[in-house]
């Protein structure tokens, strides 16, 4: 049996890669995992002898070695649409400047597949993990801190939670949109919302829709929901619904753009002008919400800001042992096309 610390023979060494760029072996490990403190003229001498050889660093060593991976986990709701898209993109771009990858998880909106993942993650060595939402078991959370795993949790702002966070306040935002679609006059409302069970950020834009008709003394019970997963065609199929239920809706509100999308798409096919015969909203401003016509009249969500702040975040926690305090970030109306004055009011 070959011992673990035996070189697999053929397989180039450090030391192969510093005797051909003619440096030190520390130098290439300088190269490899601080390259900022290197020459450029080493560094590119150095990776074009990494390129030749075919080196691959033995991270499994350097992990044993340092106690660390450099690697931090990411579990997402979904893949299946691009709402996570950006954020994990810049969480990715953040993570490179300082060598860590990313491993990326999705658990279907389902909260016992999420808790497998955290699980199979940190057992994986993962350094630290970006979680979305504050809502999963008091379990999970326990598990962490015995197991000194850093985590932030994404896409939420909640003063009441103890938890260290990145995101916006999802309650606040569609209120605010609410009270838009209100000031237009509009009345009978449609919402299409994702499944609340286990998903916080639902739940806020739910709350916050039913606060803002509260408010101008209406109530949310008078309001057409449909609760559905998230795609196109189930917001087509929602919007459909709401319609033969309720037919003189003159707004149709939605918990994301991909239902948002869908309702667009079904309005069109009915023979409905948007916004003039009926409104849409949506929520997030993703690629998407600028492809549709009309363009989207949506929440623009930070989701950048929110991506690059919690890598950052986490790499404080990871090396520091710090415990950064939370972030609030803006989110704000995107006002497009889809948006009108209810028709009562023409």
């Amino acid at each position: 049996m070959r011992k673990q610390d035996e070189q697999i023979p053929g397989v180039p060494t450090l030391q192969d890669v510093a005797k051909a760029a003619g440096v030190s072996t520390a130098t290439v490990s300088r190269c490899l995992n601080a390259p900022s403190v290197v020459s450029e003229k080493t560094r590119v001498r150095v990776m074009e002898a990494v390129k030749t050889l075919g080196y691959a660093p033995n991270f499994s060593a350097q992990a044993l070695a340092a106690k660390r991976t450099n690697t931090f986990g990411a579990i997402v709701p979904t893949m299946a649409n691009a709402i996570f898209a950006r954020g994990l993109q810049a969480f990715q771009e953040e993570l490179q400047k300082s060598n860590i990858t990313m491993l990326v998880a999705s658990s279907s909106y389902r909260p016992e597949l999420e808790e497998e993942q955290i699980r199979a993650l940190v057992a994986r060595g993962a350094d630290a993990l970006l979680l979305i939402g504050h809502d999963r078991s008091d379990d999970i959370y326990k598990f962490l801190e015995r197991r000194g795993i850093p985590y932030v949790v994404a896409w939420v702002h909640d003063d009441g939670q103890s938890h260290v966070s990145i995101g916006f306040d999802n309650k606040l935002a569609m209120q605010s949109l609410t009270r838009a679609v209100l000031d237009l006059g509009h009345r009978r409302l449609g919402y299409i919302t994702a499944q609340r069970i286990g998903n916080d950020r639902a739940q806020a834009r739910y709350g916050g829709l039913s606060d803002a008709l509260s408010e101008s003394g209406l109530s949310i019970d008078d309001v057409a929901l449909e609760e559905t997963d998230y795609s196109i065609k189930s917001g087509a199929d929602a919007f459909d619904r709401i319609l033969k239920r309720q037919p003189d809706t003159t707004v149709v509100m939605c918990g994301n753009d991909v239902l948002a999308a869908g309702a667009l798409q079904k309005a069109r096919s009915l023979g409905l002008q948007v916004p003039k015969d009926v409104s849409i909203t949506g929520f997030d401003d993703i690629d998407i919400a600028e492809i549709v016509s009309p363009a989207l009249t949506t929440i623009h969500v930070p989701h950048r800001n929110m991506g690059r702040g919690a890598a950052s975040m986490l790499i404080e926690m990871s090396r520091d042992g710090t415990r950064p305090k939370s972030r609030e970030l803006p989110a704000h109306i995107e006002w497009r096309g889809t948006l009108g004055p209810s028709p009562d009011q023409m």
